[in-house]
């Protein structure tokens, strides 16, 4: 074997080590994720607009695990369903919660956390009971276009409810008076309580909240009902990152507690 005909040889065989260790994926569309952007500690962005959060770790995680690429999308949460089922973007990692009524329109992975709903007041409020009654003719904080939302038209239509269009607005209205109580995401609100200047004016009241008809069993992955092979991938991603340690890894930057 002559020196260009050896060159050619070894050439060939790094060609195909490369071909080998690209991802089973790579030739694909990158898989599209919406993120709303405005659910601290969950997904947010940061000062230069780049987003943050244990949704957008998971979001990145899963898609080392399926060796995809993807695209983070920033989308309103009043249009995440319809933006997802309108085809702009393939999955939704964003703290939805399984309800019934969004499982009618769009196919969800394995719960990746589970998070009661819980009543928050000032530390100086008398409100100790949360009963309808109890709350007729007062103030309830929710957030437009939530789980928190339909279950407060639902249970407490004697109450004035004030919808808020985002979780730090809701947090905003409760410090400043502007409602008397609200009934937010525990953990959500949990970072919002425990890690700012602005929460420490405020605590959980009442027992926890976990009615399946309205907050589904945990927060799972959306995907549109005939995308059955982007449902399966990301079911394996999220055993995958649960088995090798990934999963804890990203809880423990954000919570003391596992929220599995």
């Amino acid at each position: 074997m002559d020196l260009r005909s050896g060159l050619d040889f070894v050439f060939a065989l790094l060609a195909m080590a490369i071909a080998i260790s690209m991802p089973a994926y790579a030739d694909e569309e990158p898989v599209r994720i919406a993120v709303e952007g405005n659910f601290p500690p969950f997904n947010y962005l940061d000062a230069n607009g780049d987003l943050q959060g244990f949704d957008v770790e998971i979001a990145e995680a899963l898609c080392t695990s399926m060796k995809t690429q993807c695209t983070l999308v920033v989308q309103d949460w009043d249009e995440m369903i319809p933006g997802l089922l309108a085809h702009e973007y393939d999955a939704v990692v964003s703290s939805m919660s399984m309800s019934d009524e969004r499982r009618e329109k769009a196919a969800f992975t394995q719960r990746y956390y589970d998070s009661p709903s819980n009543f928050i007041t000032a530390k100086d409020s008398e409100l100790s009971s949360f009963t309808p009654t109890d709350l007729a003719g007062r103030k309830l904080g929710v957030t437009l276009s939530t789980s928190q939302l339909a279950y407060a038209q639902d249970n407490y239509a004697e109450s004035d409810i004030v919808v808020f269009d985002s979780s730090p607005d809701l947090y905003d209205g409760l410090a400043d008076g502007e409602v008397a109580v609200i009934l937010e995401d525990k953990l959500a609100a949990f970072d919002w309580l425990n890690n700012t200047k602005a929460g420490q004016c405020c605590e959980f009241r009442g027992d926890d909240i976990k009615e399946a008809k309205y907050f589904g069993d945990g927060a799972g992955i959306a995907v549109r009902k005939d995308d059955l092979d982007l449902l399966a991938r990301l079911d394996a991603g999220l055993d995958e990152i649960t088995e090798d340690g990934t999963y804890n890894m990203i809880n423990a930057k954000y919570f003391p507690f596992s929220i599995r």
